[in-house]
C-alpha cells in the first residue's frame, strides 16, 4: 500500500494566489482603518450570477476561520475562504475611479479554471462581468 502525498496547508495568500494593486492596497487600509468598523478583515466572496457565471464581492469579516486564507497588507488584511480561493487564484484586484463612480475590479477571474480573464458571453474584462 503507498503513503497518499498530502500537500500541505498554508493559509497565507501567495501573490501569484492574489495580487493587490497600489490602488485598491490604499482603498482596503482606508477602510480597514475607518474608526466606526470593527473587523478582522475585509472579506472577499464569490456569488453565483453575472453574464459569465459567477460575481465576485467584498464585505467586513467578522471574524476568520481556520479555512479561511489571509493576505497581510500594509493596515489592511484580506480574507478569502477555500471556496472563494477557488475561483479567486491568479486574479489581480484593483481600484478604478471614474468622476463619481469608484469600485474595486477583478480583473484574470477565471485564470485559475483556464480562462483568459475575459468574459465570454459579454467580451467585457474579468472585474466588468461582476
Amino acid at each position: 500500500m503507498t503513503q497518499a502525498t498530502q500537500t500541505s496547508y498554508s493559509p497565507t495568500i501567495s501573490d501569484d494566489e492574489i495580487r493587490v494593486s497600489p490602488t485598491a492596497a490604499e482603498q482596503l487600509a482606508g477602510l480597514m482603518n475607518n474608526p466606526d468598523v470593527e473587523a478582522a478583515g475585509i472579506r472577499v466572496f464569490v456569488s453565483g450570477g453575472g453574464c459569465g457565471g459567477m460575481t465576485y464581492g467584498m464585505t467586513y469579516a467578522e471574524s476568520i476561520t481556520e479555512r479561511d486564507k489571509v493576505l497581510e497588507g500594509d493596515g489592511f488584511r484580506l480574507v478569502v475562504d477555500a471556496v472563494a480561493m477557488n475561483f479567486l487564484k491568479g486574479c489581480d484586484i484593483d481600484f478604478a475611479s471614474d468622476g463619481l463612480n469608484a469600485s474595486f475590479v477583478f480583473n484574470n477571474v477565471f485564470k485559475s479554471i483556464g480562462g483568459s480573464g475575459a468574459c465570454s458571453a459579454c467580451g467585457a474584462a474579468g472585474g466588468g462581468c461582476a
